[in-house]
C-alpha cells in the first residue's frame, strides 16, 4: 500500500480494500483520517504491524484486518475504540491481547493467531508471566530495597487510606442527591447497589452505544447494566474513570430522554427484555435490564464457545423473536423502531427463549445528547444489517427493522454471518442468498450443514421469508405481523406431528386434520 495513502482521504468514511493482493505495511498516515467509520482490509497480504495511530480514529465502528500477515501485538490504543465489529483474525499476530478487546463479545476476533493469549477468553492461552533467572535476581535486589521503603510507607498509607475513607463517605453520604432514579417495576435493589458494580471487572461487552455490566445483587439476582455513551469525550476516558462518573451532580438530560426512557418502560411483552430502571447524573445513563444466562444469537451462531443449535430450536428463536418485534410495532399505541435489529441483540434465556434488547436505544442515544458528529453513533444500525434504503433517505421505520430481521433469519437458515469473505468483494449474506435462489437444489445448498436433512425442506421455507423481508424496495417488504403469520405456517412438521398427536389425546383418539400440514406442503 502506498505510505501517504491517508494524506489524500481525510473526507473518506467507509475505506474497504479487501479480497485484493495488496502488499506491504499499512501506512502510519491512515490514523489521520478522522472520518473513517469502516476500515476493511481482510483477506490481502499485508505485512508489518498493526499501526497504532488506528486507535485514534473517532468515528471507526468496524475494523477487519483478518487473513493477511501481520505481525507483532495488537496496540493497546484500539482499546479505547467503540467496536461494532474487530477482526484480526488469521494473521501472524503475538503477544497478549488487550483487555478490553478480550471480550466475550469479540470471540473469534483473534482466532489463526497462535502467539496471541488472553487471560479473558477461553479461546485463547493464559498469556505467559515473566519469569527466569534475570528477573530472579532483580527481586533479590529489590527485596532489601522495597522491605525498608515499605516500611517508612506503611505510616503514610495508613494516613492516606484514613483519609480516603472519611472522604468515601462523605461521597456516599451525597450520592443520594446526585442521581435521579426512576423505577418502572417493583425493585430489589437501591441505585447504591448499582453503582458500586459498575467496574472494569464486571465488563461483559462494549459497543458504539456504550458499554454493558453484569451486576449481582447480595440475593443473588443478576442484572445487566447498560451505560450509555454521553458524550464523544465519555467513551474516550480511561478504564480507570468507571466509577469515576459516581460524583457527578443531578441529571441534566434533557425531556426528550425521559420521555423516550418512559415510553419504553411501559413495554410489556415476554419476548422483550424487562427495563427495571434508569439512573442518570448530569452526563451518564444507566439503563438497568434483566440478565439473561445464554448471551445472544450470535454468541450461540458464530463464536468458538457456541453450542449447536437444532432446528427446532433455531425455528423457536425466529417466531419468539418475530413475535418480539410484532408487538414493538402493532401491539403499542405508538409504534416503536427498534433500529438495531442483529443476532447480538437477541438475547437467549435459561431455556433459549429469545428476548429483543436494546430496542429503540438508539434514539435514547440521539436524545440523550450523545450523537454528536459521531458517524458510529448517528448511523442507526450494525454493518451488514443496515436496509439499502438508508444510504439515500437517512430515515428509518419499520421496514427498516424487517431488513434486519431478514438478516438474522439468514443467519440462522446459513450459520454465517452477515459479512464474510466468501460472499464476494462488497457483497453480504444478503446478496449471496439471492445469488443461491434459482432453484431449490441451490436454496437446500445454503443451508447450515449442522441441520439435519430432514429439517432442510423447513428451513428453506424460512430461508424463503428471510428473502421477502430484505426485498430491495421497503414497499415490498411484508409487516412484522405478516412476517409472523409466514413463521407459524412454515412451523416444522415434527412440531406439527406433535400437536396433532397430543390433540388427538385429548379427543380419546377422535383423529383430526390439521389444516397447517396441508398449508406447509404448499409453501414454495
Amino acid at each position: 500500500m502506498p505510505k501517504h495513502s491517508g494524506s489524500y482521504t481525510s473526507q473518506i468514511i467507509d475505506f474497504q480494500l479487501q479480497d485484493n493482493m495488496f502488499s506491504g505495511r499499512i501506512p502510519d498516515s491512515l490514523g489521520s483520517c478522522v472520518s473513517l467509520n469502516v476500515i476493511n482490509f481482510a483477506n490481502n497480504s499485508l505485512t508489518g504491524q498493526i499501526p497504532s495511530t488506528l486507535g485514534t480514529l473517532p468515528s471507526l465502528n468496524s475494523l477487519n484486518l483478518s487473513n493477511n500477515q501481520l505481525t507483532g501485538s495488537i496496540p493497546a490504543s484500539l482499546s479505547s475504540l467503540r467496536l461494532s465489529l474487530f477482526d484480526v483474525s488469521h494473521n501472524r499476530l503475538t503477544g497478549c491481547i488487550p483487555q478490553s478487546l478480550a471480550l466475550e463479545g469479540y470471540n473469534g476476533s483473534s482466532a489463526g493467531s497462535p502467539g496471541l493469549c488472553g487471560s479473558n477468553n477461553g479461546c485463547y492461552g493464559p498469556c505467559p508471566s515473566d519469569s527466569g533467572s534475570s528477573v530472579g535476581l532483580l527481586t533479590l535486589v529489590f527485596c532489601f530495597v522495597a522491605g525498608i521503603v515499605v516500611l517508612i510507607a506503611l505510616l503514610g498509607c495508613f494516613i492516606f487510606i484514613k483519609s480516603k475513607r472519611r472522604n468515601d463517605e462523605q461521597d456516599r453520604a451525597l450520592s443520594k442527591d446526585s442521581w435521579n432514579v426512576k423505577s418502572f417495576r417493583v425493585l430489589s435493589f437501591s441505585e447504591e447497589d448499582i453503582l458500586n458494580s459498575i467496574k472494569e471487572e464486571n465488563l461483559i461487552g462494549k459497543g458504539g452505544s456504550g458499554k454493558v455490566y453484569k451486576v449481582i445483587l447480595g440475593n443473588g439476582k443478576e442484572l445487566a447494566v447498560k451505560h450509555i455513551w454521553n458524550s464523544k469525550s465519555e467513551g474516550r476516558k480511561s478504564q480507570s474513570s468507571s466509577t469515576a462518573m459516581l460524583k457527578k451532580k443531578r441529571s441534566g438530560n434533557p425531556p426528550e430522554f425521559d420521555a423516550e426512557v418512559t415510553a419504553l418502560s411501559s413495554i410489556r411483552h415476554v419476548n422483550v427484555v424487562k427495563l427495571y430502571c434508569s439512573i442518570t447524573s448530569e452526563d451518564s445513563c444507566l439503563l438497568v435490564y434483566e440478565f439473561l444466562p445464554n448471551r445472544s444469537l450470535w454468541d450461540r451462531l458464530h463464536t468458538c464457545q457456541m453450542r449447536e443449535l437444532d432446528w427446532n430450536t433455531r425455528y423457536e428463536i425466529a417466531i419468539g423473536a418475530a413475535k418480539g418485534l410484532e408487538y414493538l410495532h402493532h401491539g403499542y399505541e405508538r409504534p416503536v423502531i427498534h433500529r438495531d435489529v442483529k443476532s447480538s441483540n437477541i438475547l437467549l434465556d435459561e431455556f433459549l427463549k429469545p428476548r429483543i434488547a436494546d430496542f429503540g436505544l438508539a434514539k435514547i442515544v440521539h436524545a440523550s445528547g450523545g450523537g454528536g458528529s459521531d458517524s458510529s453513533q448517528v448511523i442507526p444500525g450494525t454493518h451488514g444489517y443496515i436496509a439499502p434504503e438508508y444510504a439515500y433517505t437517512c430515515k428509518v421505520n419499520e421496514k427498516s427493522d424487517v431488513y434486519s430481521f431478514g438478516v438474522v433469519l439468514m443467519e440462522l437458515v446459513t450459520g454465517k454471518k452477515p459479512i464474510e469473505a466468501e460472499y464476494g468483494e462488497n457483497k453480504d449474506i444478503v446478496q449471496w442468498v439471492y445469488s443461491k435462489a434459482g432453484s431449490r437444489e441451490s436454496m437446500t445448498e445454503v443451508v447450515d450443514e449442522r441441520i439435519p436433512q430432514g429439517f432442510r425442506e423447513d428451513a428453506v421455507k424460512v430461508l424463503r421469508i428471510a428473502i421477502r423481508c430484505t426485498a430491495r424496495l421497503p414497499v415490498l417488504r411484508p409487516s412484522m405481523r405478516t412476517v409472523v403469520q409466514m413463521l407459524e405456517d412454515a412451523e416444522p412438521r415434527q412440531l406439527v406431528s406433535i400437536a396433532i398427536a397430543e390433540d388427538d389425546r385429548t379427543h380419546d383418539g377422535v383423529h383430526t386434520e390439521d389444516k397447517n400440514v396441508d398449508h406447509i406442503d404448499q409453501w414454495p
